[in-house]
């Protein structure tokens, strides 16, 4: 009994929270049946009494109301009749309940001419009503029975209802009788055999044990054929309804087993489907009464039916035109089967994606071709690497630079910032931090470098050589400058109308691991020079650059890497700088080029660094900061500037004139001694009187005579008045101001310079993609180890998830272990994407460094990034375990639900790709942004609606359930299985169970059964939004900042 309880819960538990609809049994007139009259009704077929309520006990289709009828058996307290108690009996040639199916064409004929309908036409007397009757019915046509599942005017089947899940709460014989109604006035006796219904209609009633339990009516139908191969059939009809007898056995002759409420409010759509008839088959044709409730109950094919059997009453004249019309008919049927809203959209939303690559593609070459062409604005980009003759010099004035020491937080919790240095040094400290915490790390450096100059800046550590070199270079700083940096042209020292290239080299080298000497320095070209110069150009420059730089022995080697060797250091740092002479740099900046190079390999760099300088066709300016050079490095440079606590100590002519400055001044250098360590030493002194000569300096550098030798050692009087005059361009800074004593006014700002002209770059964004896509997959195809672990891991993980769940039952364990696979799946995926925020957190610096030298466009840097991530490490691998744990699983064997179960994991492993790519932007700690994700996947898991049912979560936290793509993902790959017509059989205490897995699903997860393009349209929803999350992310916070 108990489980009689469960089986009866399951069945009703969809419907107990939706209200009841009014009875049918208000009316007059039960089985749906026409009124006639106050007290009459015009009963369909099989029926009579005043309200239809009586099921004929014998007798023919043709003897309407005549026919002799089952009577209530109130003797025994049965309110309803029995055809089983009342002994009925169909006569030969007729059979289901109530005698209305026709088995051969003899019993229509002659049962039909025998009829009270032809007496009226002979001229007889009949109270028959013959509304509606046309003369093409009078005629002496012959009448057949049609057996087939095809229905031409009006045709009844009857069948056998034998599902488990009822049986077990119902175990005696259930029969469905269904009177289709195409065109009822085609039929041989009209309104009797089929009632004049306006449109198609169909009638039902099921049996049990004799007794009508219910009945149903739906219209608006439409008949579609061979659906389900030759010979079947299906209906569509809409507007159901259905009516549940009081005190039968289904409604209410047991109240635990009521099923007036399941019954009486069955509405919408109807789906009556039948294969061909097949006489051989054990259990006979076979059909299925699908409503949506229904398949809840049931599965996706309702409720099904056996041992059908069809009859239909009707003149050979009508087959014979209606099968002259079976194309037209087969085509409206077919029409009538259109797409679904879910699909439709569903397509729509893949059609836009791939209308908007396509557009992006058409764009991309019609952008190359007319920036080849030099019809665009890149033909700017060409003209800044055109010299003037005498090549281009650089000037700057009165720089200074100053950072914050606390935050606004730090402000607020501990008041002013303490001196850097509270040692002897903590007065002056002090005075260094301004009512703001600012601390000044530039005081007002000025000089000139003409063009064909190679200019030294020394200073011990902390002199602020760094800084200098990256505020000329145009570098993105985190605090404050002010000054005025401009460029000229070398020959008549006229201001230039734009900012010309300006190289930087870094004091690390950062390049790709895997490219050789010669497709790194490509790699440069191909971004860096015009859209418009040749591609046989820029493999000139390359080769050019090699010889130049003394690389052409290494030019196919590969640069290397800590974990993998190849070049050498100094070869590295050649190559760093030959990255920046492919583009034709106007000014070279280095910062500490020599630094951790031995005393050859530095002084081969400063003979190249020399060589360019002095190109007589192509004079360059060069500007390195050096930590600590040899006396032969030293001699290198032209000119020599020295820094100290960022106040310049001397800038003029290098070799012995420094010393002999510093000489003049009380500080002779030795015999001998390396002038380079002699000027440091000088300025590492801050308390020697060496300090109180940085003013003299400076007053000369800013046009006074500040002794003798003075002019000889800092800009001539004509430099300075170019230094005094406006500013050519003015430039401002991008920070807030701070108040920072000594520094110039606010309004005299600086403004960073950049690598690209008019704000575009060198290449078109077509091109940056290709060349960048060309490196993905030259890193992929020479670094297999990343993808050979994916994809060993993929295939060791589908055998062993295929094995843990293999071959899963469909009791309701087995189903349970069904969804689990899928969720372990989507776990799986989850926590695999995270090496997809590590590989994003590797590859940084070296975009940094590219960036910040204007080689290509954040955007055109992920996607190639995301593409060569998303195809070879997420798709490949996903396809693999997916595909090996679905057929070893045992899941849906539909080659179309494979791919739709394919399709999710793919769109789920492509947004754990953008939302890990988006963390790593975010974060540039590589532990917290692992860290972060970590727990996202924790609490997607939370909210997938496996470990605790949607609907029973606090709803202060249950909205937090649409924020997880794994419970989108997790929703569809359900339904995607459960709607392959899933159907749990089993057994609870001893009692069979035979119920759809939508039933299930949805009790024990709370997932619905329609959700599937739902999901894929909202995991579509969540790519669109992480990607454009991550784009601002890469633009605004993926950016190099000093």
């Amino acid at each position: 009994m108990l489980a009689l309880l469960l089986l009866s819960a399951l069945l009703l538990a969809p419907l107990r929270s939706r209200p009841l609809l009014p009875t049918a049994l208000a009316q007059q007139c039960e089985q749906y049946a026409l009124p006639l009259t106050p007290s009459t009704c015009l009963c369909p077929p099989g029926f009579s009494g005043p309200t239809c309520s009586l099921p004929a006990c014998s007798g023919n289709l043709f003897q309407g109301t005549a026919r002799p009828a089952a009577q209530p058996l109130t003797a025994q307290g049965q309110p309803y009749s029995n055809l089983t108690a009342s002994s009925c009996a169909c006569e030969p040639g007729w059979a289901g309940e109530g005698c209305n199916v026709c088995r051969t064409s003899s019993v229509c004929q002659n049962d039909f001419w025998a009829s009270s309908f032809n007496t009226t036409i002979a001229g007889g007397s009949s109270g028959v009503d013959l509304t509606g009757v046309t003369p093409d019915q009078t005629g002496n046509q012959s009448v057949v029975c049609n057996t087939d599942s095809r229905v031409y005017a009006a045709g009844e089947l009857s069948c056998d209802v034998n599902n488990p899940t009822l049986q077990s709460l119902f175990p005696l014989q259930s029969t469905l009788t269904i009177l289709r109604i195409l065109t009822p006035s085609l039929t041989p006796y009209p309104n009797v055999s089929a009632l004049p219904f306006p449109n198609s209609t169909i009638l039902a009633q099921l049996w049990y044990a004799g007794v009508e339990q219910f009945f149903c009516s739906a219209s608006s139908c439409t008949q579609a054929l061979d659906t389900a191969g030759a010979g079947s059939s299906d209906w569509q009809c809409t507007d159901l309804q259905c009516t549940c007898r009081p005190g039968a056995d289904f409604c209410g002759a047991v109240p635990a087993l009521n099923l007036t409420s399941t019954i009486d409010t069955l509405s919408g759509t109807l789906e009556i489907s039948c294969d061909a008839v097949n006489a051989s088959s054990s259990t006979g044709t076979a059909c299925a009464f699908k409503q949506s409730v229904l398949e809840q109950l049931f599965g996706a094919g309702g409720l099904s039916m056996q041992n059908c059997v069809f009859g239909e009453c009707v003149r050979q004249g009508v087959i014979d035109d209606a099968l002259g019309n079976t194309n037209s008919t087969a085509a409206s049927s077919s029409s009538s089967a259109g797409l679904s809203g879910g699909v439709i959209a569903g397509l729509a939303v893949v059609g836009a994606f791939v209308l908007a690559a396509l557009l992006l593609l058409a764009w991309g070459l019609w952008d190359q071709h007319r920036a080849r062409s030099g019809a665009s604005g890149l033909s700017e980009a060409a003209a800044a690497l055109e010299k003037p003759p005498g090549g281009i010099g650089l000037e700057w004035h009165d720089l200074s630079y100053a950072v914050s020491l606390r935050s606004g937080l730090g402000t607020l919790l501990r008041g002013r910032s303490k001196p850097l240095y509270p040692e002897d040094g903590a007065a002056s400290a002090a005075e260094e931090l301004d009512s703001q915490g600012a601390k000044l790390i530039l005081r007002g450096v000025s000089g000139r470098v003409a063009p064909g100059t190679m200019v030294a800046i020394l200073g011990p550590s902390g002199a602020g050589k760094t800084t200098v070199v990256e505020l000329l270079a145009g570098k993105r700083k985190e605090g404050r400058a002010t000054g005025d940096v401009r460029y000229f042209s070398g020959a008549d020292g006229a201001p230039l109308p734009r900012v010309p290239r300006v190289g930087f080299v870094d004091q690390s080298d950062v390049l790709p691991a895997n490219l050789t000497v010669r497709e790194t320095l490509l790699f440069a070209a191909r971004l860096r020079l015009p859209e418009t110069t040749p591609a046989a150009d820029k493999q000139a420059r390359v080769f050019e650059v090699l010889n130049q730089l003394g690389l052409a022995h290494v030019a196919d080697t590969r640069i290397g890497s800590g974990e993998r060797r190849g070049i050498s250091g100094g070869e590295m740092r050649r190559v760093s700088i030959g990255c920046e002479l492919v583009a034709r740099p106007a000014v070279l900046i280095l910062d500490e080029p020599t630094s951790g190079l031995d005393s050859v390999s530095a002084h081969k760099v400063a003979s190249v660094l020399r060589a360019l300088c002095h190109d007589p066709a192509n004079p360059t300016v060069v500007l390195a900061s050096i930590h600590q050079p040899s006396s032969r490095l030293y001699q290198t440079f032209d000119k020599v500037m020295l820094l100290s606590a960022g106040s310049t100590l001397y800038f003029g002519d290098g070799g012995a004139a420094p010393a002999e400055y510093f000489a003049q001044r009380g500080r002779p250098c030795a015999q001998g001694y390396n002038v380079a360590d002699h000027l440091l030493d000088i300025a590492s002194d801050p308390s020697s009187s060496a300090l109180a000569l940085a003013p003299a300096a400076a007053g000369a550098q800013n046009g006074a005579n500040g002794g003798n030798g003075a002019l000889r050692h800092t800009p001539s009087e004509e430099a300075e008045k170019d230094l005094s005059a406006p500013s050519h361009p003015t430039f401002e800074s991008e920070h807030a101001p701070l108040g920072v004593p000594g520094a110039p006014s606010p309004g005299a700002g600086l403004k960073r310079g950049r690598m690209r002209t008019s704000g575009r770059y060198a290449a078109t964004f077509l091109t940056q993609l290709q060349v960048l896509s060309g490196r993905e997959w030259k890193n992929l195809c020479r670094d297999l180890s990343l993808f050979a672990a994916h994809l060993a891991v993929a295939i060791v993980l589908g055998v062993f998830t295929g094995g843990l769940y293999y071959k899963t039952g469909i009791t309701i364990a087995g189903f349970q272990s069904r969804i689990g696979c899928l969720f372990f799946l989507g776990s799986l995926l989850s926590f695999s994407a995270l090496s997809a925020l590590h590989n994003l957190t590797v590859i940084r610096p070296l975009f940094l460094r590219e960036r910040a030298g204007g080689y290509y466009s954040p955007t055109a840097w992920l996607l190639s990034r995301v593409i060569w991530d998303v195809i070879p490490l997420r798709i490949v691998p996903t396809i693999f375990v997916s595909t090996i744990t679905y057929w070893m699983a045992g899941l849906s064997p539909e080659p179309a639900n494979f791919f739709k179960f394919l399709l999710i994991l793919i769109l789920y492993a492509l947004v754990l790709t953008l939302f890990n790519f988006f963390y790593a932007a975010i974060f540039s700690n590589g532990g917290i942004a692992i860290l972060l994700s970590a727990l996202f996947n924790l609490a997607q898991m939370t909210f997938a609606g496996f470990f605790v049912h949607l609907d029973t979560i606090p709803p202060v936290l249950r909205w937090l359930q649409w924020l997880c793509p794994l419970k989108y993902t997790l929703e569809a790959l359900s339904v995607n299985e459960v709607n392959s017509g899933l159907m749990i059989e089993d057994t609870l205490s001893g009692v069979p169970v035979d119920v759809s897995a939508q039933l299930i699903m949805n009790l024990l997860f709370g997932f619905g059964d329609n959700n599937y393009y739902r999901d894929v349209l909202v995991l579509f929803a969540f790519i669109a939004g992480f990607g454009i999350a991550l784009i601002g992310a890469v633009w605004f916070r993926l950016r190099e900042t000093r």
